[in-house]
């Protein structure tokens, strides 16, 4: 789950401005990959990243959230262009979450918050609240790993009490585990004047 580690590496130490531009031109450099060995080395590279970051132990966790869609999409690549074109489109989304985990794990939020009201200030002039669309955006990195937290939270709650793996079983508490997250974000923004009423 990519919440931000606290540490002293290199990355850490990067301007999150930096870090945002470099994982716009890497994540642009996962569409040239177009054979298992570029995908391989893109992969080494991305285990390396996470080394010099010391953060190794927690690379897993990033994509394993992510293990029944690729397995899902891998047999469905297979089946429709083969073996090597499913390496191919697993191992690009793969090293595009990596990636963008590794961003958020060394990346305080609201250092990301103040870059992003930054790229979209100029924006104001055409009517764009750049400060709530930052917000927004920041809510939404944060979002992704509270959710497949969630999602980790009812699969082991089933296995500890036997039940079936269903997609039902799975969904309903998913759901309702989703939903009383939102409500509460929403009345703690609510309690701090960012709801949707302009003043």
């Amino acid at each position: 789950m990519n919440t931000y580690l606290p540490g002293r590496s290199w990355l850490h130490r990067l301007p999150a401005a930096a870090k945002l531009a470099s994982l716009l031109v890497l994540l642009a450099g996962t569409l040239l990959l177009s054979s298992p060995l570029a995908i391989a080395v893109a992969t080494v590279v991305t285990v390396s990243l996470y080394a010099s970051a010391g953060l190794i132990r927690v690379a897993p966790a990033q994509v394993r959230p992510m293990r029944w869609l690729v397995l899902g999409l891998f047999v469905l690549q297979t089946l429709t262009a083969g073996w090597v074109a499913a390496v191919v489109v697993t191992g690009r989304l793969l090293v595009a979450v990596a990636l963008a985990g590794l961003v958020t794990l060394t990346t305080k939020v609201v250092d990301l918050l103040d870059v992003l009201e930054r790229l979209l200030h100029p924006l104001r002039r055409v009517g764009v609240d750049s400060e709530r669309v930052a917000l927004v955006l920041a809510l939404a990195i944060r979002t992704v790993p509270v959710v497949a937290g969630l999602a980790d939270e009812v699969r082991d709650a089933q296995r500890a009490r036997g039940v079936a793996a269903s997609p039902r079983a799975f969904a309903v508490p998913f759901v309702v585990r989703s939903l009383r997250h939102a409500d509460a974000l929403g009345e703690a923004l609510a309690a701090r004047g960012l709801d949707d009423q302009r003043q």
